[in-house]
């Protein structure tokens, strides 16, 4: 792809902004657990084990960043993934990182998205944690 000069500075910009608002792991853990349905802050922290300060600061740093959505449901808000995509991108970088999706983890229904348990039994022996 060839881009001129400002293009690239433009695109270059915006990756940098990507990838610094994916850096933080709690936002990681979030999009991990929205990664199959929508769910409400309660949910998240259930599954994320983050308290409800952190969860609803990295929820609206996503929602602004138009990563996820937000839909009321009577007393309840529920998040989501604006695009699925997000997650097929996370889950590229962890296979160019030479983590591989066994064919137990298919069979499971794991097809490169997780929750961030199953990420770090994934993981284990891949990285020092």
């Amino acid at each position: 792809m060839l881009m001129t000069k400002e293009e690239t500075g433009v695109v270059t910009e915006y990756l940098a902004k990507i990838f610094k608002l994916l850096g933080d792991p709690n936002r990681l853990k979030i999009l991990f657990s929205l990664a199959h349905e929508a769910k409400s802050v309660s949910e998240i922290m259930n599954e994320t084990e983050l308290p409800q300060t952190l969860v609803s600061f990295h929820l609206k740093t996503l929602r602004n960043a138009n990563i996820l959505r937000a839909e009321r449901n009577a007393t309840f808000i529920y998040y989501s993934l604006s695009d699925q995509r997000i997650m097929e991108c996370i889950s590229a970088f962890l296979l160019l990182d030479g983590l591989e999706i066994r064919t137990e983890d298919r069979k499971q229904g794991f097809n490169g998205i997780c929750n961030p348990q199953q990420m770090m039994s994934l993981m284990k022996g891949a990285f020092k944690l």
